[in-house]
């Protein structure tokens, strides 16, 4: 079932943007197709990363706020935001942003609430393995931490030698 972005909303309250759904969503749905029309290299407030150096204008999924227990994943492979939990109709969605963020251009304090609340949400680059393997991961994201530990692993060895 792919559905639009049709089905989604902005709400605004005090200059805070949310997006909600009109629609109830079962765990696994495609809620909409991620926007791949305009690319850039350099990530800011309205991009998502898609690969290594490709950062996507995603447009309406911009006021996709993070939450350290979301309930969609933006599986970047496919190009397709993905219910990861039931979802009511008019609930806000969420996302973890790191599962798609090497390295954040604006970081900010997270206040989600969760009992795994990373507190700050900088990208995956600054969190420890055994918070990210509790995450789906985008695989620009597995290969960049793989790489990350492959080079930790080769300075400590110089280090030692």
């Amino acid at each position: 079932m792919m559905t639009t972005m049709e089905t989604l909303a902005i709400r605004t309250e005090n200059k805070f943007r949310t997006l909600i759904t009109k629609q109830a969503y079962k765990k696994g749905d495609v809620i909409c197709a991620m926007p791949s029309e305009n690319i850039t290299e350099k990530p800011n407030r309205f991009t998502v990363q898609i690969a290594r150096n490709k950062h996507t204008h995603v447009g309406k999924l911009a006021a996709l706020n993070h939450s350290c227990s979301p309930n969609v994943i933006l599986d970047t492979d496919k190009m397709q935001v993905v219910a990861c939990k039931d979802i009511e109709k008019g609930e806000d969605l969420y996302f973890f942003y790191p599962s798609t963020e090497w390295e954040m251009d604006a970081p900010f304090i997270c206040l989600c609430g969760a009992s795994n609340c990373i507190h700050v949400v900088a990208g995956a680059r600054f969190l420890p393995l055994s918070t990210l393997e509790n995450h789906y991961l985008n695989p620009h994201i597995r290969d960049l931490m793989i790489e990350l530990l492959k080079n930790t692993k080769n300075i400590l060895k110089n280090l030692k030698g």
